[in-house]
């Protein structure tokens, strides 16, 4: 139960940083064309808000109700009067947070959305509205909520990359290789392979992309096999399908057996093994990894059994008993004390670059790995609020908070623009045919427009969360 509010916690706070930059981008932009803002709101509000802030009456209200009554209200400021030139200014915008969070909102006066429909636009068109400005100045507003959610997404870069830098493990320092799934060890790999280049390119331990590239349909591989022989291969077309459909991962790190600690009292420590040791064979089976060291161990509980150990460059054998739980007394290794690791600092001209690239690769993998969406399996991989909870640690982890926080502003950028009604994209698609044709859509095709665009994205919505419900409670 801790753990899940955690993660709740988590993503409620991500969803509240990239919901309020979103639309604070159409926000700052609609106040830089002379826009007025009618509210600006995090989380939807139907039937009540739980806050509402009102400049012009100087009013904070709990629990405010459409009617603008309220269970409480408090005078925080001085009332105002509109300015005499009637242009718009900050204090003309309610704010609020709302109790559903499934996004927010920003009421831009004289726009179609799913606050107003065509019949709330009925009267004369006023120099302050946004259906009044030019349609240029309308796409910039429009796109301004994904421009900024992306540049969120490579500012989180920047600070990740000036706080922590960069801590890698190269390829090639993973010297015992790496476990493959069935669909890769099909493709041509075999577990222990070391990845040595891709399409001919030594590949850089930052990029986290390279997991994906490598199986892309015609990428050549290189590997080292056997720790001798240099072997490529050519993925093929139907690598990602087989991956999708046995929803495997692409491959892990094979971490070789080495001791950490011994347990006073059980069976290694009754042989005398040591901090340092390297456990290579567990009776008859060869151990050079922890894939191969636990089936072992698992096969002969309550024995008591020879292991061929190093030490100091040479091999010994000794009796070791093995529990009934299949353990013998030992904390194992992490791999980061195992593996040559680099820690790559970077000043602040340095993280600069470091985060552009980040975000850009973030989001190049992104879109090309939605191709796996028309697909049956990936279709049913499609997850809602509890997949992306699933994302966060189970504790509470800075890096890993703003690694995620960042990665979900690329996808709320990238699916924000994408052309359907109701969403930046549908708008910014109309906003591009009036500027080519020089004919504006009726108000009236935009909002069934957004009817429509509004009843998929629901339809989608309550998929996307049943299938997270039926993965939690029927599998």
């Amino acid at each position: 139960m801790e753990s899940f509010l955690i993660k709740a916690l988590q993503l409620i706070v991500a969803l509240i940083l990239l919901v309020t930059v979103h639309e604070f981008g159409h926000y700052i932009f609609a106040r830089i064309f002379g826009i007025k803002v009618n509210r600006f709101y995090l989380f939807f509000n139907p039937g009540f808000s739980l806050l509402k802030y009102n400049p012009m009456k100087g009013t904070l209200q709990l629990l405010s109700k459409s009617d603008d009554s309220a269970a409480a209200t408090f005078r925080v400021s001085r009332p105002r009067t509109p300015r005499p030139d009637g242009k718009p200014t900050w204090r003309d915008t309610v704010y609020g947070l709302g109790w559903l969070p499934l996004g927010g909102y920003c009421d831009i006066a004289g726009m179609i959305d799913e606050t107003k429909s065509a019949k709330d636009l009925a009267s004369e068109p006023q120099p302050w509205e946004f259906r009044s400005k030019a349609a240029w100045k309308r796409l910039l507003v429009m796109v301004a909520g994904v421009l900024f959610n992306f540049l969120l997404a490579i500012a989180i870069y920047i600070g990740i990359a000036l706080h922590w830098g960069d801590r890698v493990v190269p390829y090639q320092a993973m010297t015992e290789g790496m476990d493959f799934s069935q669909p890769m060890l099909d493709a041509g790999f075999r577990n222990g392979d070391v990845i040595l280049q891709i399409d001919g390119r030594e590949i850089d331990p930052r990029e986290m992309s390279t997991a994906w590239d490598m199986i892309q349909p015609g990428t050549r591989v290189s590997v080292l096999r056997d720790h001798r022989d240099t072997v490529t291969i050519v993925t093929d077309r139907k690598l990602l399908d087989r991956l999708v459909e046995a929803n495997a991962s692409y491959m892990t790190i094979r971490v070789p057996v080495m001791v950490s600690q011994v347990v006073g009292g059980e069976g290694a420590a009754r042989a005398g093994l040591m901090e340092g040791d390297r456990i290579l064979a567990v009776a008859s089976d060869t151990t050079p990894t922890l894939t191969e060291f636990f089936p072992a161990l698992s096969k002969n509980t309550s024995k008591t059994v020879d292991m061929l150990i190093e030490r100091d460059g040479a091999t010994a054998t000794m009796p070791v008993e093995i529990n009934s739980d299949g353990k013998i007394g030992i904390q194992l290794t992490s791999p980061d004390k195992i593996f040559d690791v680099t820690d790559i600092q970077y000043s602040f001209l340095e993280a600069i670059p470091r985060g552009w690239h980040n975000g850009v690769n973030q989001l190049t993998t992104y879109v090309s790995s939605l191709k796996l969406l028309f697909t049956k399996q990936g279709a049913q991989s499609v997850g809602g609020f509890g997949t992306l909870g699933s994302l966060f640690p189970n504790q509470w982890n800075w890096y890993s908070f703003w690694q995620i926080a960042a990665f979900l502003s690329v996808i709320l950028a990238f699916m924000n623009i994408i052309p359907i009604p109701a969403l930046d994209g549908g708008y910014t698609l109309f906003l591009l045919i009036e500027i080519v044709t020089r004919h504006k859509p009726s108000e009236r095709f935009i909002e069934i427009a957004n009817m429509i665009g509004m009843g998929f994205l629901l339809l989608l919505l309550v998929y996307a969360n049943l299938n997270d419900v039926y993965r939690l409670v029927l599998k």
